[in-house]
């Protein structure tokens, strides 16, 4: 789906996260970034991938990775999937869609036989410099943290 690979520069992305706290690209120069982007905050799927992630924060932690949720949900949804589910990274509630299009994941899927838009189950890993290292677009959501972190 996104066009974005391996080698390429990151979006120069701007989100507000559950708590109204901004994120950009640049405030994350010198770590690794880890943003990953899901459909549904609280789903099965979602879920099972964030608290794999946040299982393994503690390993992303020591490796300099910082981690960012991402998707189209409302802050005050962000907000209950943290609490619930203790989630030690920010998410951004990207309402407008403009990190979702920033890094291409948004687009037509299937599901049950039927087609709409909707975000693209997809994780980026970002250099200290800015640099897409990986790109996942096959997420294993109860191991995406072994999927990153090999």
């Amino acid at each position: 789906m996104t066009t974005l690979k391996k080698g390429d520069q990151a979006p120069a992305f701007f989100g507000v996260d559950q708590d109204g706290k901004s994120h950009q690209l640049e405030d994350y120069k010198g770590k690794k970034l880890v943003v990953f982007f899901y459909p549904k905050a609280s789903t099965p799927g979602c879920t099972a991938e964030a608290c794999d992630l946040r299982d393994n924060f503690e390993r992303f932690k020591a490796n300099n990775y910082e981690l960012l949720g991402v998707s189209a949900d409302s802050a005050k949804a962000q907000a209950k999937f943290i609490e619930k589910f203790h989630l030690p990274f920010p998410l951004l509630a990207d309402e407008e869609k403009s990190v979702i299009e920033d890094f291409g994941v948004w687009g037509p899927k299937k599901f049950m036989g039927r087609e709409y838009d909707g975000i693209h189950r997809t994780t980026f890993v970002i250099d200290e410099n800015g640099i897409i290292e990986e790109v996942i677009s096959d997420v294993k959501t109860k191991a995406h943290a072994a999927q990153i972190l090999k």
